[in-house]
């Protein structure tokens, strides 16, 4: 019998995974908040720990979008990784200079920000 652990952590990749090849996110809406609620991670913990999974997650959500759906424009997303990769670098020194707690603000105002636009357009 998997521990409550095992089916948390599954619960939480299963939804990631739905929302992933639903609406192209997952890792931060998902992963990061709920290792937060549910194991008490720290937001940069929680946040590297997302970015590994996600590696897989979005490796086969963009096979399973383009090589069954054709719903992926290769040379667009090409060009949207090279400066994503300088993005990363800068968002994660960033993130080790900043104390956690202006993290989880600046991470929840995004995703309130990011709620309103939805609801208003």
């Amino acid at each position: 019998m998997p521990s409550n652990e095992t089916l948390k952590l599954a619960a939480i990749g299963t939804a990631a995974g739905v929302f992933s090849g639903l609406f192209g996110v997952g890792g931060g809406t998902i992963i990061v908040p709920m290792l937060i609620f549910w194991f008490g991670y720290g937001e940069r913990l929680a946040t590297g720990t997302s970015l590994a999974a996600i590696i897989l997650i979005g490796a086969l959500g963009a096979l399973a979008q383009g090589g069954i759906y054709g719903n992926v424009h290769v040379a667009t997303g090409l060009l949207l990784s090279i400066p994503a990769v300088g993005g990363v670098v800068l968002g994660t020194a960033i993130q080790q200079r900043i104390p956690q707690r202006t993290v989880s603000f600046l991470f929840a105002a995004l995703l309130v920000g990011i709620a309103i636009e939805l609801v208003l357009s």
